[in-house]
Parts: C-alpha cells; sequence; structure tokens
C-alpha cells in the first residue's frame, strides 16, 4: 500500500500559499516546510511496558524562511488557521520588525547571501509500506515484545534485563514557495532488543537492531536477532582486556558504518566549510585513502530510515560521490552554505524539527564494497582482531581526528580466529592514515539506522550507515 499523504497538510495547502503570497509582497523569497509526523514508541523490560506517540521525528508545525536584503530570517509555528492566513501574516511582520529592531540595537552583523533558485517544480511521492502506524495493533505488539523479552529472560541465569522497544513514524513533509510544491509521505520504522547479564557484580549489555524505510511489520524480525544479543552480552561477560597497541583489524559492516560517519561524515559537512571549521576543505581533489575506498552520501544511495525524497529545504534528494578511488571529491551541503560557498546543495539540508533551523546533516552514508571474502579477509591477518558492535564514536573535523568505541574484538592470529575476545575497544587515529591502509573490502554489504546523531551536543536526527567488511590497521585501545 502507499503511506497516504496527511490529510491535514492538504488542507491547510491553500490557507499557506495565500500566506506565501500575502508575505511575498514584502520579501524576495519566501518558503514553508509544514510537517505532520505521527508515530508510537512501544518499550517492554521485565520491570515494566511503556507506550507513548513520540519518537524523534514526531511533530506537527510549519516554519517559514523568508530572505529580503541579503538576509534570511525565519518563523516557526504549531498553530496555523488555514481560513485566516492575514491573522499569521500580521503576526509574522510584528515578529520580523521586532527582530529587526534587536538586530539594530545590538549592532549583530548579519552573514550576506544571496537569494535562493525558486524555479517551478511539483512533485508528489507516497512510498510503500505493509502496515501505518496510527493504524498499528499495538496491544498485539506489546504482547509480541513481552514474549519476545520473557524468552529472552530464560536463556541464561545471569540475565538480569531484557528490553525491547519498537518505534514506527509515518513522516508527511509539504515544501511550499510561489513557484513550488513538494510532498512526500514514508514510513520508517526501527526496532531494538537489548540484554543485560551480571556475575559477581560485573555487568554486561548488547544490543541488536533492525530498521528501514518500513512500517511495523518489521518488528517481527526481533525475533531472529534476539538470540545474537543474548550470545553477545554473554561473550562480553567473559571477555578480557585488549593490550593498546597498533592491529591489523577487519570491522563488521556496522563497524565500517561507524567510522563512515565519523571519519567523512561530519568532517565534510560544507556548511563547517563556511567557517573553516573542517579540514576536509583542503582537502578535495586530494587523496584521503586507499585506491579501493569509495564513499557514497545520500537519501538515494541506500534505502533506510533517512531515504526521503526531498530534504527540509525543498532540495532534491541526491547521491553524492563523496571518495572516489581515494580521491576526495566533494562534501555535502545545505542551500544556504551552498550559495555562500558558490556550489550546488546536495538535498542534505535537515532540520531537527520545525522549530530548529536546517544544517547540513548525513542520511545514508556508506562505504562500497570490493571483492574480497570475508574468509579471505581473517586468512590474511597475521594478528590483529575482528571488531563488531558499535557503541560510539566522535570526531574533530579541524584536525580529522576519529574516536569509535566498539562492543568486542575478536582475537585473530595466523589467519584463524582464536576464541578469544576483548572489550570493550577503543580505535583511534588519524583518518587519512585510517582509511590509507585499507586493503581488502568484501563483496558484500549492510546499512545500519537504529541511531540518531547530533550536530555537536544537539541538534538531532535520523542517520543511517554502514558498508562491507573491510580491512586496515588501527590504533586500538
Amino acid at each position: 500500500m502507499k503511506a497516504p499523504f496527511s490529510a491535514y497538510l492538504t488542507s491547510i495547502a491553500p490557507g499557506i500559499k495565500k500566506l506565501i503570497d500575502l508575505l511575498g509582497n514584502d520579501y524576495e523569497y519566501v518558503s514553508a516546510l509544514a510537517t505532520d509526523s505521527p508515530g508510537f514508541a512501544v518499550r517492554v523490560s521485565r520491570h515494566g511496558t511503556s507506550v507513548g506517540g513520540k519518537t524523534m521525528t514526531t511533530e506537527r508545525g510549519i516554519v517559514l524562511r523568508l530572505y529580503k536584503d541579503k538576509k534570511y530570517s525565519e518563523y516557526s509555528m504549531n498553530r496555523f488557521d488555514p481560513d485566516a492566513p492575514e491573522k499569521a501574516y500580521e503576526e509574522i511582520k510584528a515578529a520580523m520588525a521586532a527582530q529587526e529592531k534587536i538586530l539594530q540595537a545590538t549592532g549583530t552583523k548579519v552573514f550576506e547571501t544571496e537569494v535562493l533558485d525558486d524555479e517551478p517544480l511539483t512533485l508528489f511521492i507516497e512510498k510503500e509500506t505493509e502496515q501505518l502506524p496510527e493504524e498499528a495493533d499495538i496491544s498485539a505488539l506489546v504482547s509480541f515484545l513481552d514474549k519476545l523479552t520473557a524468552e529472552c529472560m530464560e536463556k541464561d541465569p545471569e540475565m538480569v534485563e531484557c528490553m525491547s522497544i519498537a518505534q514506527s513514524t509515518h513522516i508527511s513533509k509539504m515544501f511550499l514557495t510561489k513557484n513550488r510544491d513538494l510532498r512526500q509521505s514514508y514510513v520508517y520504522s526501527e526496532g531494538m532488543i537489548a540484554a543485560v547479564l551480571s556475575r559477581e557484580g560485573h555487568t554486561e549489555d548488547s544490543y541488536k537492531g533492525v530498521s528501514g524505510l518500513a512500517g511495523p511489520e518489521i518488528f517481527a524480525q526481533l525475533k531472529d536477532v534476539a538470540p545474537d544479543a543474548v550470545k553477545q552480552a554473554q561473550e562480553l561477560l567473559n571477555a578480557e582486556r585488549i593490550v593498546p597497541g597498533e592491529y591489523e583489524v577487519i570491522t563488521s559492516p556496522e563497524v565500517t558504518g561507524l567510522i563512515a560517519h565519523e571519519a567523512f561524515g561530519h568532517g565534510v559537512e560544507m556548511d563547517q566549510f563556511v567557517k573553516n571549521r573542517a579540514l576536509g576543505k583542503e582537502y578535495i581533489d586530494k587523496r584521503v585513502g586507499s585506491d579501493l575506498v569509495t564513499m557514497h552520501e545520500g537519501a538515494l544511495c541506500a534505502e533506510n530510515v533517512t531515504s526521503y525524497a526531498f530534504d527540509d529545504e525543498g532540495v532534491l534528494a541526491g547521491d553524492v560521490t563523496e571518495i572516489e578511488n581515494g580521491i576526495l571529491k566533494t562534501g555535502i551541503c545545505d542551500a544556504l552554505s551552498a550559495l555562500r560557498l558558490g556550489t550546488q546543495p546536495t538535498g542534505n539540508g535537515k532540520r531537527e524539527n520545525f522549530e530548529h533551523k536546517a544544517y547540513t546533516r548525513m542520511t545514508n552514508t556508506i562505504f562500497d564494497s570490493g571483492d574480497s571474502s570475508v574468509e579471505d579477509m581473517i586468512a590474511s591477518v597475521k594478528f590483529g582482531y575482528l571488531l563488531e558492535g558499535m557503541k560510539s564514536g566522535m570526531e574533530d573535523p579541524k584536525h580529522w581526528g576519529i574516536q569509535c568505541i566498539i562492543t568486542m574484538g575478536r582475537e585473530i592470529k595466523d589467519g584463524k580466529l582464536t576464541g578469544k575476545v576483548v572489550s570493550p575497544v577503543l580505535m583511534t587515529g588519524y583518518v587519512p592514515d585510517l582509511l590509507g591502509n585499507i586493503s581488502m573490502l568484501s563483496g558484500d554489504r549492510e546499512v545500519f539506522g537504529n541511531g540518531g546523531c547530533g550536530k555537536g551536543h544537539k541538534e538531532w536526527v535520523k542517520v543511517s550507515d554502514g558498508g562491507p567488511y573491510m580491512k586496515t590497521k588501527a590504533l586500538l585501545g
């Protein structure tokens, strides 16, 4: 079935268009992004169950972008009467006049920018889904998760907690200008199961997730990944500490995705180029990795939780080749930063919600596959580790340092897995070194969309990342 576009947004569209016409008498450019995205979040553990209607992306509201005298202003609202756009027009005019007085009184310098393009374009997209979150049988889902949680608790006497989470959101967005009318509707869902084991005061946890451009039907897959979460927690409880040093490593697709996100994710968000806050600006058309390294970024380069048709600035989604055979070709860019840099936007302008400004943000960030088998990759390692599972990561875009906290490493000696597990594993290094040492890539790849990404410590949005198994050298501790 098609994910139906919001009836609410359809009903207010004529009023918003009238408001845009009214504001057009005072401004050179006016756009409106209207959102209506319902969803649910269910959490079940041995201690209780919670059901709510809020996920990272549930929202309903409107944000207007206004341009005059080489500067942009924005105004957001969560109440709008489509039969009285004149009232909203007067409120916005008053708010903008007050803002101008503050700028003048404080002597604030505003970054002057050219006007955005407003070429005529019409788009209406309703993506396929099997189920809608607003029609889901929540009682049946709670029963399923409750049974799954109970089954996991019975897997090991040292299990102290098991938690199942299921979230689904129906996204509807409408972008309107004088000449543009873009509308899209899609459903994404994500689920996770976490196992916690404890022995003599020592506690370890592990999680496995499922995600996709799909409805609540995807949660049935949690039954398949639950045993892996339990097994990994059991292994972590018996893991040893790693001896710090440089090792040959093979990263699982999940860890490969973490590297993609942290190494050449934030570092090539080109709003950082505007104020010279990213080293990547100096490396365009220069080598940053081995010949095997090709990396894509964009809502169209994979299908997962952030695969939309257009971004929050009305720019059509793209598939950007950031790195090609080791050479950094370009970054990703929101619309305003593109104007300031004299380049083209890439469809990566995203807002946390209608009350937040748009930044350059990642969507799907993916390393391309190679042609090696995982067995041959392991056989090629004299002494090192197969790294699995991700905890968190961070990078320094200005100096290209990277830090990834990885769940575990499986020891490899003389081309064979020994059975020894180490945890936790902290991987650090200089990004061009890490990517420059890539010597093998597997022929398959996976994409993961269970996480979120902040811009610094805030501005949280959905992202996904992934790639193949990857062999390189890295500093581990």
